[in-house]
């Protein structure tokens, strides 16, 4: 298994290169870099109702899917509003909440943390960004799942595999933001830091990081929705706690009421916590 890994590794790393090579030389040709962005203003009324109208649009494909497949495969909407309520009141529900929360925020600090230092000292450089981008795009399109029982060797069952599970899937993206950011900032800033003579641990801490917290932003609010991911991933497959194990237990005793309340509550919390981040994101880009 992991001969094949490391041989898709490299086929896909040279291919990425390719590719990259490729890329550059037709914005270079085409002039796309310097194309300008376009902003459209929207109400807030207009966006209330766009996310009305959506949600109407999502509850009645629900309903008749529901007709369609029957309540054993796809319970009904208002089974699944009575069942989540019936379900946030108990305390053993509760548990599992605070176990997957906990999970994730260790994961997402982790991710966001390491992903920003290790991306910012990679990108400070254009031979270390040309070496190592590809081998970062290869390793985010590998599998997790067969990285899985080497996660689990080393850590264990318990929080520990799922908060290394959840930052694997975190970390990559956020590095390849702040390398894209680096990569693509005003060159006068490293240029000025050369001259005064700033060391690369000043340069990074003072020039660097602040111009390019906007992109941060923009790493922080898709390593989120990414290390969710892997957190839920990581309960399905080896740990007796969490909304993860919670969603596969129903699915291997067939209660679609339950897997359609924790699916529900898990989907407005990433729309909610994303939709936030989205505004901050938006915020300091205006910035």
């Amino acid at each position: 298994m992991y001969a094949l890994l490391l041989f898709l590794l490299l086929v896909v790393s040279l291919m990425t290169m390719v590719m990259q090579r490729a890329s550059r030389a037709v914005e270079h040709r085409s002039g796309a870099a310097s194309a300008s962005n376009m902003r459209h203003n929207t109400s807030g009324w207009s966006k209330l109702l766009a996310v009305f109208i959506v949600t109407l649009i999502l509850l009645g494909l629900w309903q008749w899917g529901h007709t369609v497949v029957g309540r054993e495969a796809l319970a009904a909407p208002d089974v699944t509003f009575t069942h989540t309520v019936k379900l946030m009141a108990g305390d053993i529900f509760w548990m599992h909440v605070g176990e997957t929360f906990k999970a994730l925020i260790f994961a997402l600090l982790i991710s966001c943390a390491a992903g920003a230092v290790l991306g910012a000292l990679v990108g400070i450089s254009a031979l270390a960004t040309a070496a190592v981008s590809p081998v970062l795009v290869t390793l985010y399109a590998l599998p997790k799942v067969a990285l899985y029982p080497l996660v689990l060797l080393f850590f264990g069952v318990g929080l520990s595999a799922k908060i290394v599970f959840g930052a694997m899937y975190g970390l990559i993206p956020m590095m390849l933001i702040v390398i894209n950011a680096i990569q693509s900032m005003n060159q006068s800033l490293p240029k000025t830091a050369r001259v005064m003579r700033l060391t690369r641990l000043q340069t990074l801490t003072t020039v660097v990081l602040p111009a390019m917290v906007p992109e941060l932003v923009t790493g922080i609010r898709i390593s989120f929705s990414i290390t969710f991911l892997g957190v839920m991933i990581g309960e399905m497959f080896a740990s007796s706690r969490g909304l993860g194990y919670l969603l596969m237990n129903s699915i291997n005793i067939n209660d679609s009421a339950t897997i359609m309340a924790v699916t529900l509550l898990v989907a407005i919390f990433a729309v909610t916590v994303n939709t936030g981040l989205l505004a901050i994101d938006k915020a300091a880009h205006r910035g």
